[in-house]
């Protein structure tokens, strides 16, 4: 089978970007031939740049032809989109569609359903334009990188794509990462429930940790919605965490972090490589995941139980489902310090309940996340889009 992978990396480097890295490498390690054609909002640079992003946002040309172009060079049997926001945009599919080529679209985010892609607005959830045509709140609340034309501009290619059906009609088949972002697809892209697949995200074998680090650790992205600020307090509260906590990361959040750093409690490490977030996870004895928003499926989560890392993790969206409570972690109210805490302490107490923890946490692992298990599930879903594109 001939795979051309379509992706638009973002400007800080995150969990798709990652996720796509490591699927291409599985996918030529099990034999398939696979090409990648990329785009990067690095391209954007300057008010002219921005202008044209914009107006392409909902449909761009010189995007449309560039994939046309390499699906004649390249002749795939499907073509697998992972991100198009922005500089692809949806007029990808319309290549492919004129090329009677096969489409899979993995679904990382919330793009399809919201301007920025979380679901989080101002300090929480917010599900104000589900359902929507048109995208008005977003509009209203600057919701694109605080920019009412930039909002706008998503709005609308959100819009216009639902009056279209391009995701109804032009995608054979969709990936998500978990049943939880499986029934908003449903419900709000109105994408029909036979077209979804759920497929977790992989991560290459860690190799089986032993906690000896003897922290608590915080791996991804310093920002309001991954809850960094949470977990900040719940390291200062009193009696802490019960063990150092580390956090390695970057983003705007940073010197927040920097400032809070105290020995004994708080360490900031910086933005560590792929092996040093390995290392990371084999010695800590918990990951904590403090989010505030709906995630995806964080990439930290398989890489964590590959480890054997027990995750404490918010109660909140597909996180309720991937932590099983006092199977392979603990889940803590959303955004509450002391309960962060606490959950923390519990495991760390010592006695049996770690260990049980730990096996788990590898269990899991292997059953859902190990790259052959998820390599067989994601050719079966090749496999699914092509008969579907032959039927059309």
């Amino acid at each position: 089978m001939r795979v051309l992978l379509l992706h638009n990396r973002y400007q800080v480097r995150g969990g798709e970007d990652s996720a796509v890295d490591l699927e291409c490498e599985m996918l030529r390690g099990a034999g398939l031939t696979v090409d990648l054609l990329e785009a990067n909002n690095n391209e954007i640079a300057g008010a002219a740049q921005q202008v044209k992003a914009a107006l392409r946002v909902a449909y761009s040309l010189p995007a449309r032809r560039t994939v046309a172009a390499r699906i004649r060079s390249f002749k795939p049997d499907v073509v697998h989109v992972h991100n198009f926001f922005p500089v692809l945009s949806p007029s990808v599919y319309d290549a492919c569609r004129a090329a009677r080529v096969a489409v899979v679209q993995t679904l990382h985010n919330y793009r399809l359903i919201c301007a920025n892609a979380l679901l989080f607005r101002d300090g929480k959830t917010c599900i104000e334009c589900l359902d929507r045509t048109l995208l008005l709140p977003a509009i209203r609340h600057n919701c694109y990188r605080g920019s009412k034309a930039g909002s706008a501009a998503v709005a609308a290619m959100i819009g216009l794509h639902r009056v279209r059906r391009t995701w109804a009609e032009r995608v054979q088949r969709f990936i998500v990462l978990t049943r939880f972002a499986r029934d908003l697809f449903t419900d709000y892209a109105h994408i029909p429930a036979e077209k979804i697949s759920i497929k977790p995200n992989s991560a290459p074998d860690p190799g089986v940790g032993a906690g000896t680090g003897g922290y608590a650790l915080y791996v991804g992205r310093l920002s309001q919605e991954k809850g960094i600020e949470a977990l900040l307090a719940a390291a200062m509260h009193n009696d802490g965490l019960g063990i150092p906590l580390r956090i390695a990361g970057d983003g705007p959040l940073r010197g927040k972090v920097h400032a809070l750093c105290a020995p004994g409690k708080i360490e900031y490490i910086g933005l560590q490589d792929a092996a040093g977030v390995r290392q990371l996870m084999r010695d800590a004895r918990v990951l904590v995941i403090p989010s505030l928003w709906y995630e995806g499926l964080p990439m930290v989560v398989p890489e964590a139980f590959g480890a054997g890392l027990p995750i404490v993790a918010s109660r909140i969206g597909a996180l309720e489902t991937l932590i099983e409570e006092d199977g392979n972690g603990l889940l803590a109210e959303l955004g509450d310090p002391a309960s962060i805490a606490q959950a923390v302490r519990r495991i760390t107490a010592g006695g049996d309940f770690e260990q049980s923890l730990r096996r788990r946490a590898r269990a899991t692992y292997e059953a859902i996340y190990h790259p052959e298990a998820n390599l067989r599930l994601l050719c079966r879903i090749y496999e699914q889009a092509v008969q579907g594109a032959a039927e059309r």
